[in-house]
């Protein structure tokens, strides 16, 4: 919605405003500006259009989350870094069920730019695994999938990576 530096302005204006407040005497309404501040702060750290694309895709609605995310118009200067891995995390993951080509480029480039969470990581790894497979290069694929086996402490995806690990015993 705004720019990055818009919202640290905000956030500067709204902190600045509620000190006076609290100066010239209005207490709760200084509180409340500063807390209010609180929430572009937060946005800067986490793109609300990514946020809301996150949302649809718990849902499943991948065309409702192509529509938020494609109101991020120039994602490399619009977002931090992680949110760029963030943004292209997400293509990926909606172009994997259709263009796995183009998917695997988003992966790498979220890989590149990296992700907060570990299972985020690990599924792109194991999508990266996927299309090193589909191109019949294994030892790429081998390191992909041990990489996501160490990053998945959670083992939700441990039947995905032993059914890929089959797989590519067959190669």
């Amino acid at each position: 919605m705004f720019h990055r530096n818009i919202k640290l302005v905000l956030v500067a204006a709204l902190v600045a405003f509620g000190v006076y407040q609290m100066i010239e005497g209005f207490i709760g309404n200084g509180i409340f500006l500063i807390l209010l501040s609180l929430i572009p702060l937060f946005l800067y750290f986490r793109n609300e259009f990514i946020l809301l694309a996150f949302f649809k895709l718990r849902k499943q609605d991948f065309p409702g989350a192509q529509k938020w995310l494609s109101h991020i118009k120039n994602p490399d200067t619009a977002l931090v870094r992680k949110q760029q891995g963030y943004y292209n995390y997400l293509q990926g993951i909606m172009l994997s069920q259709t263009n796995v080509n183009q998917a695997e480029k988003f992966f790498k480039k979220a890989v590149e730019l990296g992700l907060n969470m570990d299972m985020d990581m690990a599924v792109a790894k194991l999508n990266l695994a996927g299309a090193a497979m589909m191109r019949r290069r294994k030892i790429e694929a081998t390191n992909l999938l041990n990489e996501a086996k160490k990053l998945d402490k959670h083992n939700m995806l441990k039947d995905q990576i032993t059914m890929m690990k089959e797989q590519l015993k067959k190669l």
